[in-house]
């Protein structure tokens, strides 16, 4: 998938570069951000470089950037879900504490998933079973719970719960 930049309501979603690196851990660095999260400790930099280092060498990964100040606030990626050759998957995100609970997380993946409609009319979503507020915003975003499956994706085999959401359901929960 070619990425390209994209904007809108505020944010600035770019390929990721290595100069991303000091930005991205500083919006990394907040302990609370990982608390329900299985990864817990990757607000240390000896954590988050090795997972920088796969976004990066993976390919697929973008930096999420206020538009009007030019902060990173995070990052996400777009992949190939094992079980679904050809496909397109969304994840490997984070956002600052202060995006969590408004329309962030919501504008950021709308960027992301109307690129994705422009080539295909689904896209995964890989959660693992104890990150509740990943299952929360996805659920919001209109997509569908399909299974939890044990699954190798970058970061290791485990159970990961599948979510998909189709272009029809997207365009149902009024999301342009």
């Amino acid at each position: 998938m070619d990425i390209r930049e994209m904007r809108g309501r505020g944010f600035v979603v770019t390929p990721m570069l290595k100069s991303d690196f000091e930005d991205l851990h500083l919006a990394a660095s907040d302990p609370l951000i990982w608390a329900g999260h299985p990864a817990k400790s990757r607000h240390q930099k000896e954590v988050f470089a090795p997972y920088f280092d796969f976004l990066l060498s993976a390919g697929g990964s973008v930096t999420v950037r206020e538009e009007a100040t030019g902060r990173v606030i995070g990052c996400s990626r777009y992949y190939e879900p094992p079980e679904v050759p050809g496909g397109i998957g969304i994840g490997y995100s984070f956002i600052t504490r202060d995006h969590w609970g408004g329309a962030s997380n919501r504008t950021i993946k709308s960027l992301m998933v109307n690129q994705v409609f422009g080539e295909l009319d689904e896209v995964w979503f890989h959660i693992d079973p104890t990150n509740l507020r990943s299952q929360k915003g996805t659920a919001k975003l209109g997509a569908r719970y399909v299974d939890t499956r044990q699954l190798v994706l970058g970061t290791g085999a485990g159970q990961w719960m599948r979510w998909v959401l189709t272009e029809k359901d997207w365009q149902k929960h009024g999301v342009k």
